[in-house]
């Protein structure tokens, strides 16, 4: 099972405030710990919002939005990809996340459960997703 750990953005990281030495060294024994424990598959930081963009679709209609993006609590910050046995297991994960923001700073992760193929009724698409995991 797959659980992605979403660091919810605060107003600090979207203004590009980098996190203090005591932070990227708990972040760093953190992702050694998951490592070791053999179930880390990715995680970074994500670059403030205003270097990125949306792509909206309405109808038709593809449009490209720059950022900024106003509503910071719609935004995330960084990420941590893990692979775990269960959903009790990713929790005891998650519960172990040092403070995104600093210790004493608000902040919020959220986890949530990707998809894996075999959650899809078996079909020619499924097939064709399958074939290119196997290439990778």
């Amino acid at each position: 099972m797959r659980f992605m750990i979403l660091v919810k953005a605060t107003p600090d990281s979207e203004a590009g405030v980098m996190p203090e030495e005591s932070l990227l060294a708990e972040m760093a024994g953190y992702h050694e710990e998951l490592v070791k424990a053999g179930v880390l598959l990715d995680g970074a930081g994500l670059q403030p919002s205003a270097k990125g963009w949306r792509v909206r679709y309405r109808g038709q209609q593809t449009q490209v939005v720059d950022g900024p993006f106003a509503e910071v609590k719609e935004l995330i910050a960084g990420y941590t990809l893990i692979q775990v046995r269960n959903r009790e297991e990713a929790m005891e994960w998650a519960r172990r996340f040092p403070a995104p923001m600093g210790p004493g700073k608000d902040a919020e992760i959220e986890v949530r459960q990707l998809f894996e193929m075999d959650d899809f009724t078996p079909g020619e698409s499924i097939a064709r997703f399958r074939e290119l995991d196997a290439q990778r």
